[in-house]
């Protein structure tokens, strides 16, 4: 088989439209096109968001100020005092928050942040602390890997 020699199969083309060819439809001689107007005309295209004169909706919406940091990293935020469910000795990494429902997504970095009290010796494995944080991890006899 040549390339030449190729057809596709029966019902997957649609011949398109051929507009401006005389009285077609039956119903006077729009062709197709409507009545009268820029749209019959043969450049009758309009670019998007052209409102025919009228100031278009991108130019009425006010302007959001300001800058955003394409490379700020958010942080999902948990406190000391949450972490007192667990129990001695227990790890605290993403995954055992997870089942404990402390946060709500795998593939966001964690952040404990010193809010609270703990009385549990934890090992804390996540991304980042605060200091306040982690001076009381070690004070209940914890570590902070």
């Amino acid at each position: 088989m040549k390339l030449n020699e190729m057809k596709s199969k029966a019902g997957s083309t649609k011949s398109r439209k051929r507009i401006g060819r005389g009285n077609a439809s039956g119903h006077g001689t729009y062709s197709g096109r409507g009545c009268k107007g820029q749209g019959q005309r043969k450049s009758g295209k309009v670019r998007p968001g052209f409102e025919g004169g009228q100031t278009p909706l991108i130019n009425r919406l006010p302007k959001l100020r300001g800058f955003k940091n394409p490379t700020k990293i958010g942080f999902q935020v948990i406190n000391v005092g949450k972490l007192d469910i667990y129990k001695d000795n227990e790890e605290v990494n993403i995954q055992t928050l997870l089942e404990k429902k402390l946060v709500s997504r795998k593939d966001v970095p964690v952040k404990v942040l010193g809010d609270g009290k703990i009385t549990k010796k934890v090992i804390l494995k996540v991304q980042k602390a605060s200091r306040a944080a982690k001076n009381k991890i070690i004070a209940a006899g914890g570590k902070v890997l």
